[in-house]
């Protein structure tokens, strides 16, 4: 039965950014940037994120008139690169291109964190991406409910791929959410779980839309639905999950973080120039070929969403027994 708990993930609502342990000091240059700014992405070079941090890096260093340089810093989970700027100097020229994996997530899955929210101040988003639910294109299965409904009759054979933990904790959301008794197969990554739902491997993933997107335009695979609030402009006819009655909307994210303590006029005017950077009728076109959605937003507004979005993440691995220690 479909559970009917109202929340949502991408909330924008404004508030005080204080209680977040993100207060900014009252002093800033008078002038800002006067020198490059470093932009520390915790993923490899030519990866979805990093190929985004250097769309919006580069319109923004053409627009302040500054460098933006891009540093990649990988590692396990995004861990170290968030680490650098959670004791970085708190003067605006050292931010993190965070996701909502090491910012969101990661509190969730791991017992010692080397850093916590708290140590950022959230600037804006750049983008953002719901997932598509996915399943073989021969699944006799041809709505979510039908598909829920053989996974309760046959939990034994229902499954679902999984590329990393948080893929893992929006799907057992789910399984949360409709009474489904999917269980997960683990794989490397998001192209591995797609082509498993294609090969009948898994009974269905629940992924991000760029890996989505070749199955698709190919007919082998299928879409049940997308967590999104509302219906994507690329796939139209698909659904969202809470047209078809289950109260669940998740939209991941990918937007610049500062060090907590950076004086309010230098978020401010990082605030204006990522908006500025990524309102750009160019970046935008670019950033939507990467499967995301152009998006910027308040530093209130963006602190707003990882409020909401920790405590929901802990309460799901907790109930799961999901950790990545």
């Amino acid at each position: 039965m479909y559970t009917k708990h109202a929340w949502h993930v991408a909330t924008a609502a404004l508030i005080c950014a204080a209680p977040f342990g993100l207060a900014h000091s009252a002093s800033a240059p008078a002038a800002f940037p006067t020198k490059p700014i470093t932009i520390i992405v915790g993923y490899a070079a030519g990866g979805g994120n990093d190929v985004l941090a250097r769309v919006v890096g580069e319109r923004m260093a053409a627009n302040m008139g500054q460098p933006v340089i891009i540093e990649n810093r990988p590692g396990v989970a995004s861990i170290i690169g968030a680490n650098v700027v959670a004791k970085a100097k708190p003067d605006g020229y050292t931010l993190l291109w965070g996701a909502s994996g090491p910012i969101s997530f990661n509190p969730a899955l791991y017992s010692k964190l080397s850093y916590k929210p708290e140590d950022f101040t959230p600037v804006s988003l750049a983008a953002t991406f719901p997932l598509v639910l996915l399943t073989q294109a021969n699944n006799p299965a041809k709505t979510v409910k039908e598909l829920v409904d053989f996974s309760i009759k046959s939990p034994e054979k229902a499954n679902y791929g999984a590329s990393a933990a948080s893929f893992q904790l929006v799907s057992e959301l789910f399984n949360s959410k409709t009474g489904g008794k999917f269980t997960r197969i683990p794989y490397k990554g998001s192209n591995e779980s797609v082509s498993a739902v294609m090969a009948g491997d898994v009974t269905m993933t629940l992924v991000d839309p760029g890996p989505a997107s070749t199955a698709l335009q190919g007919n082998r695979a299928k879409a049940l639905a997308v967590t999104s609030a509302e219906r994507m402009a690329d796939y139209p006819n698909v659904p969202t999950l809470t047209e078809l009655g289950i109260d669940l909307k998740v939209e991941l994210w990918s937007g610049v973080l500062a060090p907590a303590g950076t004086p309010e006029p230098i978020i401010r005017k990082l605030e204006q120039e990522i908006a500025r950077a990524v309102g750009d009728p160019e970046v935008k076109k670019r950033i939507q070929a990467l499967g995301m959605i152009p998006t910027s937003n308040t530093s209130a507004e963006f602190t707003k969403i990882i409020q909401e979005e920790v405590p929901l993440w802990k309460k799901v691995a907790k109930e799961n027994n999901i950790s990545a220690d």
